[in-house]
């Protein structure tokens, strides 16, 4: 696994439940304090083991923290820029979806994304394929769509489901598109020009 999602995983280990949860799910999988250096890569195996250990002292599910940590990333700006580069709405994000894993394979050549495709199943209903990449990504994308609906002002309802055939899925139901003021987005940021 990329350090740099590992790097994340840690960040928001210690953003969300503090130095000591960190220091306590790093020595349990046998990482040093320290943690990830983001640029290096790192087997998948030391990745499962700070996830599972770290759902395993918070008392949650699994996938439910990898959920959490899909929201985090959003709540980090150079993630959230590059995700509302994808539409103008809500629905035009979901359909650029599939765009992503080129847009961050441009910034970071090496990164595993899996293969990612959006299906309209009806009207405003939608499902997310994640195909490859590391168990797991489609939680992690749950988390991102839901924190993107909010980022838009829709309202939406997401759930990662069952794998179809090769790819784990995620359900999503838009309900109201302008259900809220989203979030304001410039293309440049402010103060520059």
């Amino acid at each position: 696994m990329h350090g740099l999602v590992n790097r994340s995983i840690q960040c928001f280990l210690r953003d969300t439940y503090g130095a000591a949860l960190w220091a306590a799910v790093a020595a349990e999988a046998g990482l040093e304090a320290q943690g990830f250096e983001a640029m290096m890569t790192y087997d998948d195996a030391l990745t499962d083991a700070v996830i599972d250990a770290a759902a395993q002292r918070l008392a949650k599910p699994r996938e439910a923290l990898l959920e959490d940590l899909g929201i985090y990333l959003v709540g980090r700006e150079p993630l959230r820029r590059l995700l509302r580069f994808g539409g103008l709405d809500y629905a035009d994000f979901l359909q650029s979806l599939a765009e992503l894993p080129d847009r961050v394979r441009l910034a970071v050549p090496d990164v595993d994304m899996p293969d990612l495709s959006v299906i309209a199943t009806g009207p405003g209903r939608f499902t997310l394929l994640c195909r490859g990449g590391h168990p797991g990504y489609a939680a992690v994308f749950a988390g991102i769509l839901r924190a993107m609906a909010d980022d838009f002002g829709a309202l939406a309802l997401i759930e990662a489901g069952a794998a179809q055939g090769m790819a784990d899925s995620v359900t999503i139901e838009l309900l109201e598109a302008q259900f809220a003021t989203g979030r304001r987005f410039d293309l440049a940021r402010p103060g520059r020009a």
